[in-house]
């Protein structure tokens, strides 16, 4: 079966920009949806970013929008989160999914999760 790994996330200051990486193993992305969630302490799990690999269609909640981009490497076999002008309440967990029926931020549709990454955006 697929798995999937995210990495990169890390302590930064506001304002400042993280990479984050999804990894996947097991079979290539070229077929598939690959989407970002983030989940910050006390709150419920919420869509950040989704890419269909067939043809880099992206999406992006309004919250990020201008911010962040999503990316794929199919060298690689990986999906980048690139976060710029981070902001405190970018803090969370962020975790990337897949094995999705379409890019939706709608998260019990997908299949296969990473086990996260933690940003703290903090001064």
């Amino acid at each position: 079966q697929v798995k999937v790994a995210e990495s990169g996330g890390g302590l930064v200051q506001p304002g400042g920009s993280l990479r984050l990486s999804c990894a996947a193993s097991g079979r290539t992305l070229d077929a598939d949806v690959i989407a970002w969630f983030r989940q910050a302490p006390g709150k419920e799990r919420e869509g950040v970013s989704c890419m269909t690999t067939t043809d880099g269609e992206t999406h992006y909640a309004d919250s990020v929008k201008d911010r962040f981009t999503i990316s794929r490497d199919n060298a690689k076999n990986t999906v980048y989160l690139n976060m710029n002008n981070l902001k405190p309440e970018d803090t969370a967990v962020y975790y990337c999914a897949t094995d999705g029926p379409q890019c939706t931020f709608y998260a019990p549709v997908f299949v296969t999760w990473g086990q996260g990454t933690q940003v703290t955006v903090s001064s």
